[in-house]
């Protein structure tokens, strides 16, 4: 069981890195003009990076990935406020619609989405770092650092639902509004915001915010994978290495979607990248429940009835989504 999720958690940190190349690699074309080949390779140099950040404690890494996913919410913000979408509308968007299921397209998309807010790897990362906290090990003091676990993984998803939600409202209330339809790629939107928002730098913010997106997954998944590769196999190489590897995995791919397919190659591998998460998501989440339900590993701190039911039916309707994905996808090539 701990080989198999550690595979999976390795995919998902690998799928994650791929969104974060490319995603980088985009920020920089956009804001430097550097050619997404050469971006792609710049992000390589981050291992570096990290490996000395990493030398000064997690609690600096912490506080960087907060001032990281502050700054992507307060750019987002910006852009929504100077967007000025319909209040009514977005709180209806919000709202699931049966005609997600009935098309592919919308459903992919979806998929995406929600591999994007909840990365697999991340459940592994918060579930962690509370081992970091001090607290007395009595049953009071893991009362508290469960609450405070709780508050870390509800607040940190609560910013990324607002995030990928604010994507959605900008790009509607800038493009579609104006008949801008057809608008399906980050460099169509970054050559649009500003002259159709009419507010100089509008353009800049949103290449920042993708720039700090990036950062901001190296982090996580770079963590995340030191942290379930010594949890899960109990096997510890330098952090810099493995980086190096799951970097390179990502790396290939992309550069080679970028030399031979352009920016359209390298936004349909972005949402691919997404979709991923989302598939691997259910391999979290199953074992997640299922740990924490069992009362010889948690004794008191188990989880009562009613959350596990709603746990599991909450996992079983994400399996199901992914499960039917696959089914249309494959009709679709069948067909």
């Amino acid at each position: 069981m701990s080989l198999f999720l550690w595979v999976i958690c390795e995919i998902a940190i690998a799928a994650c890195d791929l969104a974060e190349v490319i995603g980088s690699a985009i920020a920089l074309n956009l804001l430097f003009g550097i050619p997404l080949p050469g971006g792609i390779a710049i992000t390589a140099l981050d291992v570096l990076i990290l490996l000395y950040m990493q030398q000064k404690g997690f609690r600096f890494l912490e506080a960087l990935v907060v001032v990281l996913i502050a700054t992507i919410a307060g750019c987002f913000l910006f852009e929504i406020l100077i967007s000025k979408p319909d209040a009514g509308a977005v709180l209806s968007g919000f709202l699931p619609r049966a005609t997600i299921l009935q098309d592919p397209a919308k459903l992919y998309i979806a998929i995406g989405i929600l591999g994007a807010t909840v990365m697999p790897h991340n459940l592994y990362l918060h579930s962690s770092v509370v081992q970091t906290r001090s607290y007395e090990e009595t049953p009071a003091g893991k009362r508290e650092a469960v609450k405070f676990a709780f508050i870390d993984s509800t607040v940190a998803l609560s910013f990324a639902l607002f995030i990928n939600a604010a994507i959605l409202i900008v790009a509607a209330a800038t493009f579609h509004r104006v008949g801008e339809t057809g608008v399906a790629e980050i460099q169509d939107a970054y050559r649009l915001l500003t002259p159709l928002l009419g507010v100089t730098g509008a353009s800049a913010v949103f290449a920042f915010a993708l720039l700090a997106s990036g950062q901001n997954s190296t982090l996580t998944g770079t963590l995340a994978g030191q942290i379930v590769m010594e949890g899960f196999l109990n096997i510890r190489i330098r952090p810099w290495l493995r980086r190096l590897i799951t970097r390179l995995i990502a790396i290939v791919p992309a550069a080679l979607t970028a030399i031979l397919w352009g920016e359209h190659g390298t936004a349909k591998l972005l949402i691919l990248s997404q979709v991923i998460l989302s598939l691997q998501l259910s391999f979290a989440v199953f074992p997640l429940v299922m740990f924490t339900s069992d009362r010889l590993k948690m004794g008191e701190f188990v989880n009562p009835t009613w959350l596990r039911l709603l746990a599991y039916t909450v996992a079983v309707f994400i399996a199901t989504l992914n499960a039917y994905l696959l089914v249309r996808i494959f009709a679709g090539w069948v067909g």
